[in-house]
């Protein structure tokens, strides 16, 4: 009998412990009003800008010059990048893929 009013007083005290309610949390005003609007929810969550930066990406792509292309396509292939640096990449396009054209 002596052991368990020892337990049930040890139960007591950690559960008055483990669920004593601050002061310093009373203090945040979410304690009271734990909703925000709209406008103060987005002041601290950013939209995911990495996101963006991809659909920027494939916006460049499309968009990007003939030449450009002509010249990306040279430098992954890498005989074709090797003549680039001798003869320049509109001459290592043409010597390299220039003849591949079909109708």
């Amino acid at each position: 009998m002596r052991t368990l009013i020892v337990v049930t007083l040890l139960a007591v005290l950690v559960m008055a412990a483990t669920c004593y309610e601050s002061h310093e949390s009373m203090e945040s005003h979410e304690y009271l009003n734990p909703f925000l609007n709209r406008r103060r929810a987005n002041d601290f969550i950013q939209a995911d800008t990495r996101l963006r930066a991809i659909s920027q990406e494939r916006i460049r792509e499309s968009s990007k010059k003939h030449l450009e292309h002509q010249r990306e396509l040279c430098e992954d292939y890498y005989p074709c990048e090797m003549y680039a640096f001798r003869h320049g990449y509109a001459a290592a396009y043409k010597h390299y893929f220039g003849r591949r054209r079909t109708k």
